[in-house]
């Protein structure tokens, strides 16, 4: 199934696309046909072109960032019809660190996407223009994007 990985990243250090990227990677070594952009580079109706769409963006202020928040909300009607979607996030591991996904998430259903895995949660550590990865956090990203390309159909 042909899938897009659309992100936004806005740390200095780009985390939120190194997971884009490894999720796009771990899809393609698994047999998906896969295209991986920052939101800014995807026209909203290339997203009809795309059996599944992956939507990743930093935890900003407890939320997705409002850029990625547009993109979703300018997609054409047409570009959803009977197209899967999944979310993705990155932040720092704490209680009060709020959480990307469960907005994209609501917003993809509320558009008529069918959430085929559970959100992938991705913590980093470090000061603003020094975040890294958690250990461990990349293996996580890649072993999610393997069990959710076990879910898609081969073809659309």
């Amino acid at each position: 199934m042909k899938t897009l990985v659309v992100y936004d990243s806005v740390s200095a250090t780009k985390m939120t696309e190194k997971v884009a990227k490894i999720i796009a990677d771990s899809l393609k070594e698994h047999g998906a046909e896969v295209d991986c952009f920052f939101y800014k580079e995807v026209k909203p109706e290339a997203v009809k072109g795309y059996g599944c769409i992956i939507v990743g963006s930093p935890t900003m202020a407890w939320k997705p960032t409002k850029e990625i928040m547009k993109f979703l909300e300018s997609l054409a009607s047409d570009s959803k019809s009977g197209k899967m979607a999944a979310a993705f996030d990155t932040q720092i591991q704490m209680r009060i660190s709020g959480n990307a996904t469960k907005a994209i998430e609501a917003k993809l259903s509320e558009l008529g996407f069918k959430l085929v895995s559970p959100p992938l949660i991705s913590y980093v550590e470090g000061k603003t223009d020094r975040y890294q990865m958690k250990d461990g956090e990349a293996e996580k990203a890649k072993a999610w994007a393997a069990d959710l390309v076990k879910g898609l159909p081969k073809s659309v």
